[in-house]
């Protein structure tokens, strides 16, 4: 990220089409600041449908640690009984 890559959102209101032509073309991400801090930023739609599905991928890599974790612990005979599960609900 280069110092270029950082605009006033005041100043974007009037550059839009170039910072979007910018981004696109170029590949630089832009980010938009208010009051001094980082406030947005412009990126290719096609990284943030990217971004996306690498959280998404993230969330299902998670998920299936979780599910191994809980597989070894019914594998190890730690299991809760029902009883248990409601009264740790409730507290």
């Amino acid at each position: 990220m280069r110092a270029s890559d950082v605009v006033p959102i005041s100043e974007a209101r009037a550059r839009l089409t170039e910072l979007a032509e910018e981004v696109v073309g170029a590949g630089a991400e832009k980010i938009l600041t208010k009051n001094g801090a980082s406030y947005v930023a412009l990126v290719d739609a096609r990284k943030l449908d990217y971004y996306h599905s690498l959280e998404e991928e993230h969330a299902c890599l998670v998920l299936l640690d979780d599910a191994e974790v809980g597989l070894r612990q019914v594998l190890a005979g730690q299991v809760v009984t029902e009883d248990e599960v409601k009264r740790l609900l409730a507290d």
